[in-house]
């Protein structure tokens, strides 16, 4: 994770785009720094702490940064999102978010901890000047995260805690987290029954999921002669990028075949195995890019290349233009 370095103290784009959600949907006016902020990459962190601070002056009430990540969807997470639609269980998921979530909230580094009976999540070093709402909101789109991917069941949690100052009203963070809610702890964290990393998570009902398994037909459709087989093999290529294990032999045993018979098939179909990633890669690319949030870096990892530059170089040769061009060219966003 070293190429992420330059992450430090910022969050990502999409979290302004959270904030205005939250005020339009409290019929609160937008301030000027949260509309500074809508058309961003990534923003400061302090400017993230302050834009919360002044929507709890605007709309002062306790547990607001809970309410606050109700609203969070998908599309606000970015890269985490994209990666958790190939989870199978809360427990890959979690993992998921361990390994990037400074690409989402790097206020504090995260670590995450399994000692039996209980998984510990919590942040090591606090950020300058932490405040309980950055706290909460932190440990709340954690949450709301996992509950996104869930397959209608609830998460479990055993205890939250915090290192701020008990409010008068605790039974806000009860009620929310449905479980006991501690202050005046040594560290902010959740504790998890290490038994909730095994339930299943959806996926095959996700709205991006969705999309990018209908364009994924629309491919297929391409071929003269299409079979089952083609179906399965461009599903397991699609889930094997999310994964990082999209290599021939990773997809061959996928579908109970050997790496030559897989050839073989290829052959009869007029392909090869690299065209077929090649082409799902580009389907990919061309989704990811309408997201501005997402950055050529962010969107080359998802795409399993090692580096950035690899990347822009296979998109030039598939559309002739950088993909900055195209993005350019080809997107609008309605946050």
């Amino acid at each position: 994770m070293s190429q992420l370095k330059n992450y430090t103290g910022s969050v990502y784009g999409g979290l302004g785009h959270l904030l205005k959600a939250y005020c339009e949907a409290q019929h609160i006016a937008v301030p000027e720094q949260l509309q500074q902020v809508q058309n961003l990459e990534r923003f400061d962190y302090v400017i993230w702490r302050d834009l919360l601070e002044d929507l709890n002056h605007l709309n002062p009430k306790t547990g607001l940064g809970l309410e606050i990540a109700e609203h969070v969807q998908p599309k606000h997470l970015g890269i985490i999102a994209y990666l958790a639609l190939s989870c199978e269980n809360l427990g890959e998921a979690l993992a998921r978010y361990h390994d990037f979530h400074r690409l989402i909230y790097d206020g504090s580094p995260l670590v995450v901890e399994f000692n039996h009976p209980y998984a510990s999540i919590r942040w090591e070093a606090p950020e300058p000047h932490p405040t309980q709402l950055t706290d909460e909101i932190a440990i709340a789109l954690m949450v709301q995260f996992l509950k996104l991917f869930m397959s209608g069941e609830n998460i479990n949690l055993h205890e939250v805690h915090f290192v701020n100052v008990a409010p008068k009203n605790i039974s806000v963070y009860e009620q929310y987290f449905r479980c006991k809610v501690r202050f005046d702890q040594p560290k902010t964290q959740l504790l998890l029954p290490v038994t909730e990393a095994f339930k299943p998570l959806k996926t095959g009902d996700h709205t991006l999921q969705q999309l990018l398994l209908q364009q994924a037909q629309a491919l297929l459709d391409k071929l003269p002669n299409s079979t089952q087989l083609d179906q399965r093999l461009q599903h397991a290529i699609l889930t094997g990028l999310q994964k990082n294990q999209y290599q021939i032999d990773f997809i061959a045993e996928k579908l109970g075949l050997s790496v030559r018979q897989l050839q073989r098939h290829l052959q009869q179909q007029n392909t090869t195995f690299q065209e077929r990633v090649q082409q799902i890669r580009f389907m990919l690319a061309t989704e990811y890019l309408k997201d501005p949030h997402l950055s050529l870096q962010e969107i080359a990892l998802l795409l399993c290349y090692s580096e950035q530059s690899a990347f822009q170089r296979a998109f030039k040769i598939w559309t002739n233009q950088t993909p900055q061009q195209w993005r350019n060219n080809n997107t609008t966003y309605n946050p």
